[in-house]
């Protein structure tokens, strides 16, 4: 079972692709059906016993501490500010919360995935489960109106490559799963192996590396083995653009799987 009590959740990018949403919040607080993304990741943390929590921060990072403060629901909140967030990539800021990391076992979250608890409650569940699943990755198959990185899994359902830019054509095709943005690390492969690659990028100064880069390298060495979780059946969503926060909502209000909503594209409001 689980050991992870701590988070750490990368909240401290521009969302620029989100505007005129963004103008005045940051993308984890755009809000879903009136809540906003990251109080819902800090709800669903609560729930499934997670006690802790590292908010990286950066875009008015003022209206972040506002809104959520030191303690949210059961989750004691601590932040690290990225100062140079609008010029760097998601490595970064996870670098940034470097001592969250080497504390103990913690499950890494982006913050722009709004995503219903049993997400989570099966990456924690998994997490730990034997000596070959200390890190877990939550996934799910492509639909029609998804994008970005993904994984290609072997037969025992492990990470064996992350292939970053698909479209969701060319991951069916290839049997690809996307990444969810939720993974849980055991603290030896954070302090053994993850966070020396993190620093090796920081240091040559490569500032603009995606966390999945930096797992890419790390299973091409031989120094990470990533378990997956199926969630395909679980509603979830990432939220970059207004089309896609537009999905996120007919998706969560009509109470459908994910599969069900993103095949079909709905796009309430005219935005198809």
């Amino acid at each position: 079972m689980t050991q992870v009590t701590g988070a750490v959740i990368l909240a401290a990018g521009l969302g620029s692709r989100l505007r005129p949403h963004t103008n005045l919040v940051p993308k984890p607080l755009v809000k879903v059906l009136g809540t906003p993304i990251l109080h819902n990741t800090l709800h669903q943390l609560s729930e499934h016993g997670v006690s802790e929590a590292t908010i990286v921060v950066g875009y008015r990072q003022e209206v972040i501490r506002e809104a959520c403060g030191r303690r949210f629901e059961n989750v004691d909140i601590s932040y690290v500010a990225n100062p140079i967030f609008d010029r760097t990539g998601s490595a970064y800021s996870l670098w940034m919360a470097r001592d969250t990391l080497l504390c103990g076992d913690t499950v890494f979250i982006e913050g722009d995935v709004f995503f219903d608890g049993e997400v989570l409650g099966r990456t924690l569940q998994n997490q730990g489960r034997s000596l070959a699943d200390q890190n877990v990755a939550a996934v799910a198959s492509f639909a029609t109106a998804m994008s970005g990185s993904a994984v290609e899994l072997d037969a025992d359902g492990f990470v064996s490559t992350f292939v970053m830019n698909q479209t969701p054509q060319a991951a069916r095709a290839l049997g690809l799963f996307k990444t969810i943005n939720i993974t849980a690390f055991s603290v030896a492969t954070s302090r053994a192996h993850l966070m020396p690659a993190l620093q090796c990028a920081v240091d040559a100064g490569d500032t603009k590396a995606y966390v999945e880069q930096i797992q890419a390298g790390l299973l091409d060495r031989g120094e990470l083995r990533l378990s997956t979780v199926d969630c395909s059946d679980i509603r979830w969503f990432e939220i970059d653009t207004e089309a896609d926060l537009r999905i996120a909502e007919n998706l969560f209000s009509n109470g459908r799987s994910n599969r069900k909503a993103c095949d079909r594209g709905e796009l309430p409001g005219g935005l198809r």
